[in-house]
């Protein structure tokens, strides 16, 4: 009896472990994110010619499906190309390559394998334009931004690009093409990023340094540039996140939301580039943690 309770208890943290190198492999969180900036991008760029979302479920499905595919692969090579770095830091010296748990190679095939069927279920079953935009996003981030990350300290608006372009991906699938109102959400989702990922460099600048990775706030002048970085991509945020109900894309109670979160961000960025320390980064951080799925929420909850 008791080895068969220990023999279950050990399949289950085998379970448990199987499951924790997986979401790491595939940064599920980050994967999830794209997943759901996309559905709001497909969401929004349905209307009257393209039929509601009911009549576009199958569609729906199968974009988020390649979608996800082309995320997932995209992670995991982007982990396979760092996990040199990666070993050097003690915030990713656990990740599934650098601490052993995957080979080098095993990841190498993997991601490419879900690359490549994420971009063939796009452009198969979906648009061929939205695996174009898919393509676009996989080369800027593994072959652009990542590389970057060694050399320029402006890798972190460089990378905001392919980070940007799975809302409008969503929006190709909707419409069967893009539009002013999808390069809309595109620069929404790219000046997010943008303090995002400053408060993120600032909090880790000491282990990044040590990895090799060039960030802006161990650059020189890095400091103010990253406090001007920070407070001007939150504000043009803020007027971004305008254009929805200017292009009337959205009505009264996402522009008056979009205006109180926009505030709040704008204050943590602010608040941040005055004092440069980790307790306002960790705000700044969390800010927009809060900032972009509850203006997304608005987003297709008002949309007109």
């Amino acid at each position: 009896m008791d080895n068969t309770v220990q023999q279950t208890g050990e399949k289950q943290v085998e379970r448990a472990s199987a499951w924790s190198v997986f979401a790491e492999l595939v940064k599920l969180r980050l994967t999830t994110m794209v997943l759901i900036t996309t559905l709001v991008g497909f969401y929004v760029g349905l209307n009257g010619e393209t039929g509601g979302l009911a009549q576009n479920l199958t569609k729906l499905g199968l974009t988020l499906l390649g979608t996800g595919l082309l995320a997932a692969g995209a992670s995991i090579l982007n982990q396979y190309l760092e996990r040199d770095h990666d070993a050097r830091m003690e915030r990713t010296a656990r990740r599934p390559l650098p601490s052993g748990a995957v080979g080098a190679e095993a990841a190498l095939l993997l991601g490419g394998i879900c690359s490549v069927f994420g971009l063939l279920a796009l452009a198969a079953w979906v648009d061929l334009l939205v695996a174009v935009l898919g393509a676009v996003t996989l080369v800027t981030y593994l072959f652009l931004y990542t590389p970057l990350k060694r050399k320029s300290e402006w890798n972190t608006v460089i990378g905001a690009i392919p980070g940007a372009l799975p809302p409008l991906m969503g929006w190709a699938a909707a419409r069967g093409g893009v539009d002013p109102l999808g390069w809309m959400l595109f620069g929404i989702l790219f000046f997010w990023q943008v303090p995002h990922f400053m408060a993120i460099a600032w909090m880790y600048r000491d282990e990044y340094e040590k990895a090799g990775f060039v960030m802006m706030p161990s650059a020189a002048g890095g400091r103010a540039r990253t406090a001007r970085q920070a407070v001007s991509h939150t504000l043009f945020l803020c007027i971004a996140s305008l254009m929805p109900f200017t292009m009337q894309l959205t009505g009264a109670v996402y522009v008056a939301g979009a205006v109180l979160l926009g505030g709040l961000f704008l204050w943590a960025a602010v608040r941040f580039s005055r004092r440069m320390n980790r307790p306002s980064a960790r705000v700044l951080f969390f800010a927009s943690i809060i900032y972009l799925p509850l203006l997304l929420g608005l987003m297709v909850v008002d949309k007109v």
